[in-house]
């Protein structure tokens, strides 16, 4: 595996994942962090000199991998192939958030998204891609969706 630059807050370790509540009626499923409360994690995940990109059957496979090992649950997947550079544009919308993807194959990159709340481990989701496409190159970048303080 290739070693990757992430950022401080996810080299911290794994989220304490618990429920918060706003009430005691309120029952939601917020992240509870080194103290930092938030609705979940988006990770924004950039592969350049990938492979396969083109290949919905294996980008759908991808898919279900990060969606198993994160620990999340599935409710769709959609795929669309443009022509005539085989790009793709997809989404797994699941009961967490969701995982997309946009990909440039005659330009061996591919930009993808994977948010996700609760006790979903997302990160979990970057050496699965990595394994997926074979890139050269690994960017990821993490934002803390409704943070509360």
């Amino acid at each position: 595996m290739k070693s990757l630059d992430l950022m401080p807050s996810m080299e911290a370790g794994a989220a304490t994942c618990k429920p918060i509540t706003k009430s005691d009626e309120n029952l939601d499923h917020f992240i509870v962090r080194d103290g930092v409360h938030y609705a979940g994690t988006h990770l924004i995940i950039d592969l350049w000199g990938a492979s396969h990109l083109d290949d919905i059957p294996r980008m759908e496979q991808a898919f279900l991998d990060c969606v198993r090992e994160c620990g999340a649950t599935l409710l769709h997947i959609h795929m669309h192939h443009f022509t005539p550079n085989g790009g793709i544009s997809g989404v797994a919308v699941l009961a967490e958030s969701h995982i997309s993807v946009h990909t440039w194959p005659e330009r061996d990159y591919a930009a993808f998204d994977v948010f996700m709340c609760g006790d979903a481990k997302p990160e979990l989701a970057v050496e699965i891609l990595q394994a997926a496409f074979n890139p050269s190159r690994v960017e990821v970048g993490e934002n803390l969706r409704g943070r509360m303080d």
